[in-house]
């Protein structure tokens, strides 16, 4: 096991195109840490360069305690998990499970104890003999997380590898993942789009937008406590509510002048559909709320739950209210919703960072 440590790794492309701007990250011995942002973000050439895979351009990449920025992939005492799974066709599963270790020269009997742990671990011993070609997969993806296993690395490294796989295999396999990390403790870093994904397997969770990390912290601070608007907008399904504040409070929604923010600062308010009701005309509202009327666009049902989407009076951005259970509204419906003033999160406008209000 190892600590991995970033400081001020930059990755610059031929035409100066800045991939990665200077990113510092300190990756804990055991921990579990999910690179996560949207396509074109770096997060992947960030963990290529600690892989070994791309160059640094500058800043310098430790892992235990040992500065790898010259070192081949082979020397950093890494194994990598490749979203196309990366298995040799014309080999058996045994033989690419077996495959890296026998270049190292290593002992045939430990070869072979290493080999039949990962493949109980995984549950794949019945797969050994069967070619890659004749798996599911789920299956593959079983063999890949194997073939890294195998190596009983310092540190494992993820590059997307549930993004081929369905719906209910990808739930299955996070599941997988994080069992065998904690189970050997060992330094993950892992890279994803999928923010679902990240806030289920991280200890902590790094948002990356245009080459840059925009918070890090456990997944419930980020969800609870977003840096940025980047980060509310993008953590979270569906979005925060963005709310733009006018000189008399949130146009088109009542006992909103207490939102203002002192001194006018410009600034936007967020609100989470989950933390907004839907309340009847006769219904008690508390004195602290803030009420939306709305016209319902359009309503989505996710089972358990229904999001209604709304729009206000005076236009602007739709908003969106989680309620319980199966929703029957119907567009053009007349609604009213309401929320507490201290489920709003302020960001300033200008720069887009939170406002700390004491």
């Amino acid at each position: 096991m190892a600590k991995i440590e970033l400081t001020d790794v930059r990755k610059v492309y031929p035409g100066n195109v800045e991939a990665v701007k200077g990113v510092s990250l300190s990756i804990p011995d055991g921990s579990f840490v999910v690179l996560v942002g949207p396509s074109g973000c770096g997060k992947s050439t960030l963990l290529r360069m600690v892989a070994g895979l791309e160059s640094i351009s500058s800043g310098t990449v430790e892992i235990g305690e040992r500065v790898v920025n010259e070192l081949e992939p082979a020397e950093r005492d890494i194994a990598m998990v490749f979203q196309n799974y990366a298995l040799y066709p014309h080999m058996s599963v045994r033989g690419n499970l077996q495959y890296g270790l026998k270049n190292r020269k290593m002992a045939s009997d430990e070869i072979a104890r290493r080999v039949d742990a990962a493949a109980k671990m995984l549950e794949i011993g019945p797969l050994l003999d069967r070619k890659p070609g004749q798996l599911s997969g789920g299956q593959r993806q079983r063999v890949a997380m194997g073939r890294a296993l195998v190596r009983e690395p310092a540190a494992f490294l993820f590059d997307e590898p549930l993004s081929n796989l369905d719906a209910k295999l990808r739930v299955q396999m996070r599941a997988e993942i994080r069992r065998l990390q904690r189970r050997l403790g060992t330094t993950s870093l892992y890279v994803t789009h999928d923010q679902l994904e990240a806030m289920t397997l991280a200890d902590k969770l790094v948002v990356l937008n245009s080459g840059r990390i925009e918070q890090v912290g456990s997944p419930m601070d980020v969800y609870e406590k977003p840096a940025s608007l980047f980060v509310a907008t993008f953590i979270g399904s569906p979005a925060m509510n963005l709310l733009p504040v006018g000189e008399g409070g949130v146009p088109g929604v009542s006992a909103s002048d207490h939102l203002l923010s002192p001194g006018g600062r410009p600034q936007i308010l967020g609100v989470r559909p989950e933390h907004m009701r839907l309340v009847a005309e006769t219904d008690a509202t508390q004195p602290g709320d803030a009420i939306f009327e709305l016209t319902v666009n359009g309503v989505e049902v996710v089972g358990a739950e229904s999001f209604v989407y709304g729009g206000l009076p005076q236009g602007g951005p739709e908003v969106a209210v989680r309620v319980a259970g199966y929703s029957h509204l119907e567009p053009g419906t007349q609604v009213r919703a309401a929320t507490s003033h201290d489920a709003f999160h302020r960001f300033d406008r200008e720069s887009g960072r939170r406002i700390v209000v004491a």
